[in-house]
């Protein structure tokens, strides 16, 4: 999707280890926990929140001159952080990515092989409840069943004028 449109990639903080081939500034930018507090506290984050016991937010920084220079952010946020954006920019254009069903999650979490049991469990959670606050917070609902095919919707919503998203 970012190689067929002008949209550019947000880098989020997080406070978790790097998984193995992640790279420091491309994928996340790696912080402390009182670095990331630090942010935060200082406004530093335009969205944040605490999943798995590891904390990940927006630094604006990464963000706002973008925006500035006209382009489009994706920014890969769950629920919490998507309130937080819809609150302070609304804006924003909310697009929610979800799996076919929560079997095929565990199935795609297990393919990866980095994912432990207890891991799965509390991730498969997680995206129950989200899942069922989608409808009632984001714009568009894009199921992922097959990724040309949900590219191409998601491309289709960002293809049309604003007012019509």
């Amino acid at each position: 999707m970012l190689e067929r449109t002008d949209t550019r990639f947000s880098v989020s903080a997080t406070t978790r280890a790097a998984r193995q081939g992640e790279r420091a500034g491309v994928d996340y930018l790696f912080v402390t926990k009182d670095a990331f507090e630090t942010m935060r506290t200082n406004g530093d984050v335009l969205e944040w929140a605490e999943y798995g016991g590891n904390l990940y937010g927006t630094p604006g920084a990464q963000v706002l001159p973008l925006i500035d220079a006209g382009h489009d952010v994706l920014l890969d946020i769950e629920n919490e952080g998507a309130k937080q954006i819809k609150a302070s920019h609304p804006e924003a254009l909310l697009i929610f990515i979800r799996p076919p069903s929560l079997e095929e999650l565990a199935d795609r979490l297990a393919g990866r092989g980095d994912t432990s049991d207890e891991d799965m469990q509390r991730r498969l959670g997680a995206a129950e409840e989200q899942m069922g606050e989608a409808p009632d917070l984001y714009d568009h609902i894009i199921i992922n069943d097959e990724l040309a095919g949900a590219i191409s919707r998601v491309l289709d919503i960002l293809n049309k004028p604003a007012a019509a998203r």
